[in-house]
């Protein structure tokens, strides 16, 4: 485990363009998620209404879901750094604007552009960043990028709240439009051929639409990332949800103790995501991927019987260990399942996939909440993950290239194979040197037969 987690932050010091991506990610995901807090201060201040406050996550999330519906081809079609340039500055833009506009209604339709533009910023990022890294470090790459982004997902609201303390929205949406317009300058310095290995090939918007559906149905590692995360989609809804009633209603602990729970919860991401790629090596797809999701279901229902904050933020954060582990196998399957040309596409039907049961199961976890309680809310969410835990080992299971570990094939150490090949080319050499030797034509016929099928 440390010897991988050394190599993984090695790629940041060997590969300068995925260094670049990294910190771009890094820039953007803490002006993702400083806004996520910022815009909901803003407008829970301004309107005191629950219903503001909804239409604005929907804003937030409904454009991921129309993008990939109807302009997920775009990621693939488009030169993938210009998409993520514009999508920064679009973002830039918005967030400067916020500090003038007072009407909430007004607020809720530039957090919905904002949407649009991220909708396409995390769809590019992902489809290209496995041609900035060779094969073998991909699981590295994703599972650094990962933790980033979860890093970002802990320190984002926790500077949003000293900013929104301090001085209200303002100064916050201006220190946000900085983070995406750092993103921007980092992005620019990515050559826009090495986000992208193939030609991009376009039959025609609808043609294009059609073949990114194609491709996650008739994949094997898309159609389990498709029925396993949108699965737990349902649960992760229903912790969400809960989340504040649990703290503040059913155990009482007040602003502090969210506060507490909710940075268990980041911390917990973070390590899962970042000793994933190891685990991966070590383990395999089948027992990592089930394993986290059991963790989850485990942890989650444990926590929803918890008496006090500070064992409910224990076995939370243990819960989103597992979180952040099965959100790097997901990015692995789809690494390992589409192709290039199709890859912005197929994440952009799987992302929008999510978010729309995401958002119908908010729906109805609201509901739940109100008539049962956010302890059985909870409850629920941790049978709802053992569910998605077993989708997982059995959709992996029969998928010949995820069911073992990828550093042993039958039983042998990896690059046993390569290693016995070169051992036989030194010996035929040998036989060859030798006074006697058989005739080279007759080495080179053995050597074909060999090698035929």
């Amino acid at each position: 485990m440390a010897l991988g987690a050394t190599r993984r932050l090695s790629l940041l010091r060997r590969n300068r363009g995925f260094a670049l991506l990294f910190w771009a990610t890094a820039g953007s995901a803490v002006g993702t998620y400083f806004a996520a807090l910022a815009l909901s201060v803003d407008i829970l201040d301004r309107t005191d209404s629950g219903r503001w406050l909804a239409a604005l996550l929907i804003a937030d999330f409904l454009p991921i879901v129309v993008i990939g519906v109807t302009l997920g081809p775009l990621v693939d079609r488009l030169s993938r750094r210009r998409l993520m340039i514009v999508s920064d500055l679009v973002r830039a833009g918005t967030f400067a604007a916020l500090p003038f506009v007072d009407d909430p209604a007004a607020i809720v339709a530039l957090a919905g552009v904002n949407g649009v533009a991220t909708g396409f910023f995390r769809p590019a990022v992902w489809a290209g960043m496995p041609n900035l890294v060779s094969e073998d470090e991909r699981e590295q790459a994703t599972s650094l990028l990962t933790t980033v982004e979860h890093i970002a997902w802990t320190l984002g609201p926790i500077l949003a709240g000293g900013l929104l303390a301090a001085s209200g929205p303002e100064i916050a949406y201006w220190a946000n439009a900085g983070t995406f317009v750092f993103s921007a300058l980092i992005v620019s310095r990515i050559p826009a051929r090495a986000l992208r290995s193939d030609a991009p090939i376009t039959r025609g918007h609808w043609a294009d639409l059609r073949d990114g559906l194609e491709v996650v149905f008739h994949s094997r590692h898309l159609v389990t990332v498709l029925v396993v995360w949108t699965t737990a989609g349902v649960a992760t809804a229903f912790v969400n949800v809960a989340e504040v009633p649990f703290a503040k209603n059913e155990i009482g602990a007040g602003n502090l103790g969210l506060g507490f729970l909710v940075a268990s919860t980041g911390v917990g991401l973070i390590v899962g995501s970042f000793f994933a790629a190891s685990a991966l090596g070590a383990l395999g797809m089948t027992r990592v991927y089930g394993g986290a999701l059991l963790v989850m279901s485990v942890g989650f229902g444990l926590a929803s019987a918890s008496p006090t904050i500070a064992v409910a933020a224990v076995l939370a954060g243990a819960a989103t260990v597992g979180n952040g582990a099965a959100i790097v196998c997901n990015q692995v399957l789809v690494q390992r399942g589409a192709p290039d040309a199709m890859r912005g596409r197929a994440l952009a039907v799987l992302m929008s996939s999510y978010y729309a049961v995401l958002g119908l199961a908010m729906a109805g976890a609201g509901l739940l909440v109100d008539a049962a309680g956010a302890r059985t809310a909870w409850a629920i969410a941790g049978c709802v993950y053992l569910v998605a835990a077993v989708l997982a080992i059995v959709l992996t299971a029969r998928t010949p290239d995820l069911a073992e570990p990828r550093e042993r094939t039958n039983g042998e150490p990896a690059g046993f194979e390569r290693l016995r090949a070169l051992m036989t080319e030194v010996e035929e050499t040998r036989r060859r040197e030798k006074p006697g030797s058989v005739p080279d034509v007759t080495l080179a016929r053995d050597a074909e037969d060999r090698s035929a099928p």
